[in-house]
């Protein structure tokens, strides 16, 4: 009985911090923006997956007369990933294909930042999946890490 109640426990703290989190993951860069998603992009060509979009927020501000630090967004995804987290939760295709945000912030640092996958299952109640999820989410971590080298 006390393994039970110890067992509820521990699933609805991890669910409540989980609740509690934003999903993200911001790791820092010893890169400029531009050449921290450089870094990237190549790292996630080279595992397979296709980049649809890279968006310059600061070009787009400046080009409207506004000024803001460096920040770019890298939109990449692999269809044999992402299509059966969409087919489990149709929502999920809000959030994906998948999107890392390298930000320069006021002090001259530059961050990494993405969602993590279990955290994008929580938010879009996709029940199963926990294999694809936890591989997504090694994927992702094992890219970042390789981009930041």
């Amino acid at each position: 009985m006390k393994r039970i109640l110890l067992g509820i426990a521990v699933m609805t703290y991890s669910l409540a911090a989980l609740a509690g989190s934003n999903g993200l993951i911001t790791q820092p860069s010893h890169y400029s923006v531009t050449k921290t998603l450089n870094r990237l992009e190549r790292v996630v060509k080279a595992k397979g997956f296709t980049i649809f979009a890279r968006i310059n927020h600061a070009a787009a501000a400046k080009r409207d007369g506004l000024t803001m630090q460096p920040e770019q967004v890298l939109i990449f995804g692999n269809p044999k990933g992402g299509t059966p987290l969409m087919a489990a939760s149709p929502t999920v295709g809000i959030d994906l294909p998948l999107k890392a945000l390298a930000w320069e912030s006021a002090n001259g640092k530059v961050w990494l930042t993405y969602n993590t996958a279990a955290y994008l299952k929580h938010r879009h109640h996709i029940k199963g999946k926990n294999a694809a999820i936890k591989k997504l989410d090694r994927g992702l971590k094992a890219m970042v890490h390789k981009a930041l080298q």
